[in-house]
């Protein structure tokens, strides 16, 4: 009866109901029939042994049938049927019955897996109980397949077999017993950890395993991947065994709760993983260490090369030379090689094996480090010779190949299987930790370039290159790409740029060795490799580590190599792999833009790169190369654009075409999924070719500067669209042009004026935008993504431009905005908040009373929002709006604060005190906002009632905000905005009771806040009044003083060491206060002056005559100072000193002159030394 065990639709059981297609009535009508057939018959009653013998054999057809009748893979069946199926079986089948137990677990477990089905909680109660009932009664030799039923039950299940888990997982549970190592059953210990990995499924939403559960079952699974298979064990029993226990492990990572805590656990799993990812693959005998160590330097573990002999070599070099010469391999050349190894993969490996055999006499020559030219080489039916028989697989995979058939071919594929099982284990493993602890472990997963005849290690590119599995190279490739993914910070320390020359390798150098060796393995992998999904996971993997490389570290070169390399993989004929060409253009052209190597790469030649793409370069099905064909300019034939030597950038020209020029072929079947419109491009190719068009402005906007007009009319065209992806994508290139175009135009800017877009084509190309679509998009509530994006592109208008648009299309803009700071939506909303707050710098706006209150009221009430987001928005607004109130108060005078409405300044006021008491990010712009508005505050204001305890408010909200533990950068901008407070001379600073308060929460930032930068700007806060008066008492004065010298002695004192680069400003900041002070001081302030200058007088005087000699400075208001002008305030203090008055017989005054000019006299002789 065991022969007549069926396998399953999967290694695991049934897929689950849910994700499967409708019922299948047909189904549906056998299981019912065969339901009353069993429901028909009773247990007979009393020891009736001939009616007992019948009933057995009735049993025996009726399984028979129902197994043999829905023999085949089927549609889900209905789940109440099935259940009360299964249930009336087991009730007919007594457990002394052991064949039909045998039996009827066989149908429980071909049923819910060809049908799909999870059984319901109540029936699940009745059949596990059934089942392990049967484990504990019968004999050993039906346990396997009931086990296999009880693996079909639990699947998807975990959550409802709660009360059974210490039956089956417990101390002395079945599933322990069955897993155990001593049990000398395989097939027998693989169906327990069948079912104990089922087990380990999570549900969504649903309780998981416990702690102590899941550390059993994790030890299990762990300890038979540690097993080695022993000579009776039957090999494809034990590459399921494999494959289950990794299942297992990978459900107990996925499940959330399972934590690789401690260090050996988790070196364990690795070591196991690295040995199954290699289970199996030709040519490879890897020694693993029972556990890997964290480790910042490369591991070495050993492999068994292919020694291949010297004659097959011969034959290859021979091959070698004369295909070489073509440069690119013809149609018949590549059918050759995709009959011969079936799956079209070049196994890169074997190549550079082959090689090796002749540097085994050549010590200095590194077998590794070919240039990529050796990788192109086409291996014909001679170099096939020395691969394995079994080597040519057919790239389906499938488990018997009808070219080869029998066992061989069958245990292939299920080698390939625990390869692939143990990939995607370690991508659930990369997922549940953290990436400093993964980066530990990089060299033991990541290839580095080995030493001089050493051999390569085997690493997931060792996989990638070599696996004659596309599917299991496909895996190696997304575990190396999830590594890679956001490994920018761990890889940023690698630098090559110089030769080093030293006894030991820095870790700087074994990082870049190992991102140089990721590079050529990659392009390697990308010219071997034919089957198009792994294709795709190489180009992603080069996308993401292209992304994560710090290339102004290393030797320039690597960008250019990806670049010409991928070039011919843009025509290529799947439609997966011309977008991920793209992404991968993106990222290079993202990579630490602006790069001088991709500047050169971007303006070179369009058909650079092309003819020499290596072996396996796809060809286009047709001739007419549809992405050389551009948009024409004037006069310009349509054809010729590519040989044009004034062409400035082929890429543009690319993707411009892809975007808006219909196609004139298909490619492949792979196209066909996409429903759009069979006239252009699929949308995900010509999606990334915009995303790849916005990150080029982005990046290099010298280069595409030239394409403006066209660039817009793309924009145009794609907000004209229906497809919303493609309109957003649109509105987000004009957004990056418009910001480009800022950029450009910026004061501080360093290009050359002719080398600018001129402010005229600026308008042109606003004109075009306002006239077209844009408003449109705008308006398009049903689509408020794209209105956001729509505002932003909106707010990138270079403001010179906007002042010489005409009125109207002014007055449009405006009252768009305006409009759509009223929209429902948080997003749009947010996004109208922050354009208002661009507009309102304008200088053409910003002198508009009207227009300022507008935006006022408007910014005022999306304050009021209850998104995070538009009141942050709002806030940032706020802020640049009383920016622009006191430009105009500088510029224009009385005349505009006059004009503004008190009542919308109170309302301002109120409203900026009220968000200073919300979170972080609308705080730090809120104090921004109070500061300002104080300042811009006049006598009338002040004097008003309904301002005073308005103000005082205000000014207890900046000094809460100062003393809080909020973000430094909100302290900063509290800080900010109280020397702001003190600009105002209408304030009554120094006589008020809130003085103190001020005083005393900037001197107590500046002698102990964290945040160096906070300090400057408390130091440069207490130097802005101009009047002693403003300091209040002598006592005030006297611990302002006594605060910046302790600041100044303290100025060096951090634990952190990126604060230390601040300590040299501050220090400059805190002897300008302190001078300040000294230009001040009156009679009553001298004794204590004296006083500090007796106790501390070596340090001032150290540190004040270093900022007497440094060069010309910017301090924290902007404002330049050099040696003379600081020995001109040094001077002037000293006069000032000179010139009081003292009440008493004291000798303060005197003796602070005299301490203050031998500081100027050693600092003018120190400075007459140094230019003599």
């Amino acid at each position: 009866s065991r022969e007549l065990r069926v396998i399953g639709t999967g290694p695991l059981g049934p897929k689950g109901e849910a994700a499967g297609p409708e019922p299948d009535p047909e189904s549906s009508g056998s299981i019912r029939r065969y339901l009353a057939r069993l429901s028909a018959l009773r247990p007979l009653p009393g020891p009736d042994r001939e009616g007992e013998s019948g009933r057995r054999t009735e049993l025996h057809l009726l399984f028979d049938q129902l197994i043999s009748e829905n023999c085949g893979p089927g549609a889900p069946g209905p789940t109440e049927d099935v259940c009360a199926l299964l249930v009336q079986a087991c009730q007919l089948v007594h457990l002394n019955q052991e064949h039909l137990v045998n039996k009827v677990c066989q149908l429980i477990h071909h049923l819910l897996n060809r049908f799909q089905v999870v059984v319901d909680e109540q029936n699940l109660d009745f059949l596990l109980s059934y089942s392990i009932s049967a484990l504990k009664q019968c004999s050993s030799w039906t346990h396997t397949e009931i086990l296999q039923a009880l693996a079909a039950l639990v699947y998807n299940n975990g959550p409802n077999c709660q009360k059974y888990l210490p039956d089956l997982l417990g101390k002395s549970g079945l599933l322990v017993q069955f897993s155990d190592l001593a049990q000398p059953d395989v097939e027998l210990r693989r169906a327990a950890v069948h079912s104990m990995a089922n087990l380990c499924l999570s549900v969504p939403g649903q309780p998981y395993l416990d702690e102590s559960y899941r550390s059993l079952c994790f030890q299990t699974f762990l300890s038979v991947l540690q097993s080695s298979k022993t000579s009776d064990v039957d090999d494809i029993t034990f590459c399921m065994l494999l494959q289950n226990a990794l299942k297992g492990i990978q459900s107990l990572l996925n499940g959330g709760k399972m934590k690789l805590m401690q260090t050996d656990q988790l070196g364990f799993l690795l070591a196991v993983l690295k040995k199954c990812m290699f289970y199996g693959l030709p040519g490879l005998n890897v020694e693993m260490p029972a556990v890997l160590y964290s480790a910042p330097l490369p591991q070495y573990d050993g492999r068994s090369p292919v020694k291949p002999e010297q004659s097959e070599l011969s034959t290859v070099k021979k091959k070698s030379k004369g295909k070489q010469k073509k440069g690119q391999l013809g149609e018949e050349v590549k059918e050759e090689l995709e009959s011969d190894i079936g799956d079209g993969a070049i196994h890169g490996m074997d190549i550079f094996q082959l090689h090796s055999g002749n540097a085994q006499n050549s010590p200095c020559l590194n077998p590794w480090n070919r240039t990529l030219d050796a990788a192109y080489v086409p291996a014909g039916k001679d170099h096939l010779s020395c691969y394995p028989s079994w080597k040519r697989i057919s790239s389906s995979e499938s488990e018997y190949s009808d070219a080869e058939g029998g066992i061989q071919s069958k245990m292939r594929s299920y080698q390939a299987k625990v390869r692939q099982g143990a990939l995607a284990c370690f991508l659930s493993t990369i997922k549940s930790i953290e990436k400093k602890v993964l980066y530990g472990y990089w060299s033991a997963f990541v290839p580095d370039t080995p030493g001089i005849g050493s051999p390569q290690s085997v690493s997931l590119m060792t996989i990638a290159l070599k696996d004659p599995s596309p599917k299991t190279r496909a895996c190696a490739l997304q575990v190396l790409s999830a590594t890679l993914e956001g490994s920018k910070q761990f890889l940023s320390v690698a630098e090559d740029t110089h030769d080093h020359k030293r006894a030991f390798t820095p870790f700087s150098v074994t990082i870049a060795s190992s991102i140089r060796e990721l590079h050529r393995c990659l392009l390697l992998a990308l010219v071997a490799e034919s089957s198009s999904q792994t294709l795709t996971q190489i180009i992603k993997c080069l996308a993401n580590l292209v992304s994560n490389a710090p290339y102004s570290r290393l030797k320039p070169g690597l960008l250019t190599r990806v670049w010409n390399q991928i070039k011919p993989y843009i025509r290529h004929k799947d439609v997966n792999v011309r977008v991920s060409s793209l992404t991968l253009f993106g990222a290079v052209v993202s990579a630490q833009a602006p790069s001088p190597e991709v500047q050169l790469l971007l303006q070179q030649p369009s058909s650079s790169g092309l003819s020499n793409s290596g072996t396996a370069t796809p060809r286009h099905v047709s001739s007419s190369e549809w992405w050389r064909r551009a948009l024409p300019s004037e006069g310009e034939p349509t054809d010729t654009w590519e040989s044009s030597s004034s062409e400035p950038c082929w890429l543009i020209r690319l993707c411009i075409s892809t975007v808006v020029l219909p196609r004139e072929d298909s490619y492949s079947d792979s196209d066909t999924s996409f429903t759009a419109s069979n006239v252009y491009e699929p949308s995900p190719v010509r999606l990334e070719s915009l995303q790849v068009l916005a990150l080029l402005v982005k990046g290099y906007f010298s280069v595409a500067q030239s394409y403006l007009l066209e660039l817009g009319e793309v924009a145009c065209k794609c907000m004209e669209e229906t497809d919303p992806s493609i309109q957003l994508h649109g509105a987000k290139l004009l957004e990056e042009l418009g910001t480009g175009i800022v950029q450009q135009h910026k004061p501080d800017s360093t290009i050359a004026v002719n080398e600018k877009v001129p402010v005229s084509l600026v308008v042109t190309f606003w004109t075009m935008m306002l006239n077209g679509p844009l408003p449109g998009a705008l308006q398009n509530a049903q689509h408020p993504t794209l209105q956001t994006s729509a505002c932003d592109a909106l707010s990138s208008i270079l403001p010179e431009a906007f002042g010489s648009l005409r009125d109207d299309q002014q007055i449009l803009c405006i009252t768009l905005l305006l409009g759509l700071n009223h929209s429902e939506n948080p997003l749009v909303k947010a996004a109208a908040a922050r354009a208002l707050g661009v507009y309102v710098l304008f200088s053409c706006l910003r002198q508009d009373v009207m227009f300022v209150a507008d935006t006022a009221n408007a910014i005022l009430n999306s304050l009021q929002d209850k998104s995070p987001n538009v009141r942050a928005k709002a806030a940032w607004s706020l802020g640049n709006l009383t920016d622009t109130l006191i430009v105009n108060m500088e510029m224009i005078g009385q005349s505009f604060q006059e004009e503004f409405s008190d009542l919308l300044l109170l309302k301002m006021l109120r409203s900026a005190i009220e968000a200073s008491k919300d979170k972080d990010k609308v705080k730090s712009n809120a104090v921004r906002a109070l500061g300002n508005l104080l300042h811009f505050l006049q006598p009338y204001h002040i004097v008003k009632p309904r301002f005073i305890e308005t103000i005082k408010e205000s000014i207890q909200a900046l000094i809460s905000t100062v003393q809080s533990e909020a973000t430094m950068k909100v302290r900063w901008n509290a800080c900010y905005a109280l020397g702001n407070v003190f600009k105002n001379p209408a304030l009554p600073l120094g006589e008020a009771p809130w003085t103190a308060h001020a005083y005393n929460a900037l001197t107590s930032v500046v002698k102990s806040c964290k945040n160096f930068k906070v300090r400057i700007k408390s130091a440069m806060a207490l130097s802005i009044p101009t009047q002693r008066e403003c300091y209040g008492t002598t006592e005030q004065f006297s611990q302002i003083w006594s605060a910046l010298v302790i600041a100044l002695q303290k100025s060096e004192d951090t634990k952190d060491f990126l604060e230390f680069k601040y300590s040299a400003s501050l220090r400059t900041q805190i002897c300008q206060a302190l001078i300040h002070l000294l230009n001040l001081a009156n009679s009553t302030d001298l004794p204590f002056i004296r006083k500090t200058i007796a106790e501390n007088g070596d340090m001032i005087r150290s540190y004040v005559s270093q900022y007497m000699k440094l060069g010309v400075e910017e301090d924290e208001a902007g404002i330049h100072t050099n040696s003379h002008e600081r020995e001109r305030l040094l001077k002037r203090a000293i006069e000032h000193i000179c010139g009081i008055e003292e009440v008493s017989e004291g000798k303060a005054k005197v003796v602070v002159a005299a301490y203050l000019e031998d500081i100027l006299t050693n600092h003018i002789n120190s400075t007459e030394l140094t230019e003599a």
